[in-house]
C-alpha cells in the first residue's frame, strides 16, 4: 500500500530545513523535494531512513542519490516551467520526479534493465509520467529527441561524453558529475555551435555510469 502519511510529511520538511541550511536556496527545488515522497522509492527495509540525508542502495548497484546531492544539481539546472530536459540515469525515478515538480517535460535514460522495468512501471502508480522513458546507453544521450534545455547526469562519468554536450540547445546547461573515484560537478553551458563554457561547483562520489556495452 503507497501511503504518505503526516509523518512522511513532517519528516520531508524536516529534510528540506536541513538542505536549505546546507546551502540550498532555490525555492522551487526545495519545494519540490518537500513534495516528491522519497519513501516510496525505497525498499520498505530502509523506510524509517527515507529522510535521513544519504544515499541508499536500489538495487543493481545503484543508489538513490544523498537529497542534498538532487537538490544541488537541481539547482544549477535552473529548471524553468515546460524546458526540455533529458535525465542520463533514471535510477529509482526519484530524481525524474523532481525535475517533473518543477515544471520540466522529462525524458530519461536507464541502461540497468531491471531498474528499466521496475521504475517505468512504478512511477505511474504515484502520479508521475515522463515524456519518456527509455531503455538505453546514456553515454549517447537521444539524439532523435534532441535539442535539449538542459541535461543532467546522475552517475559519475570518466568524461564528458560528446554527444550529451551536443544535444544541448545553446544557452543550454548539462550538470555531470566527472571523475573516477570521486567526481567534480561540473556544469556545460553551450555557448555556440561548437563552443562551451565549463564551470566547476565542488566535489561529489556517485556510482559509476555504465560504460557502453553491449544490450542483452
Amino acid at each position: 500500500m503507497l501511503q504518505d502519511t503526516y509523518r512522511h510529511k513532517g519528516l520531508r520538511k524536516q529534510l528540506v530545513n536541513l538542505i536549505r541550511s546546507k546551502g540550498i536556496h532555490d525555492s522551487g527545488v526545495l519545494r519540490a523535494m518537500e513534495t516528491v515522497p522519497r519513501h516510496l522509492f525505497m525498499d520498505s527495509s530502509f523506510l524509517e531512513f527515507a529522510y535521513e540525508d544519504k544515499p541508499f542502495p536500489i538495487g543493481s548497484g545503484q543508489t538513490i542519490s544523498q537529497p542534498y546531492t538532487v537538490a544541488f544539481q537541481t539547482e544549477l539546472l535552473e529548471i524553468k516551467k515546460g524546458e526540455k530536459v533529458l535525465e542520463v540515469g533514471t535510477g529509482s525515478g526519484y530524481q525524474t520526479c523532481v525535475l517533473m515538480e518543477l515544471g520540466a517535460r522529462v525524458y530519461t535514460v536507464e541502461r540497468q534493465k531491471s531498474l528499466y522495468m521496475r521504475t517505468k512501471l512504478f512511477l505511474p502508480t504515484i502520479g508521475y509520467n515522463p515524456k519518456m522513458l527509455i531503455y538505453g546507453d546514456g553515454y549517447k544521450g537521444l539524439p532523435v529527441q534532441a535539442p535539449f534545455d538542459k541535461i543532467i547526469v546522475t552517475a559519475g562519468a570518466p568524461f564528458i561524453p560528446p554527444e550529451l554536450k551536443h544535444q544541448l540547445k545553446p544557452g543550454g546547461f548539462l550538470v555531470i558529475p566527472v571523475g573516477s573515484d570521486n567526481q567534480v560537478m561540473k556544469r556545460i553551458i553551450r555557448t555556440g555551435d561548437s563552443t562551451f563554457g565549463e564551470e566547476n561547483h565542488g566535489t561529489f562520489r556517485f556510482v559509476p555510469l555504465v560504460e557502453d556495452k553491449a544490450f542483452e
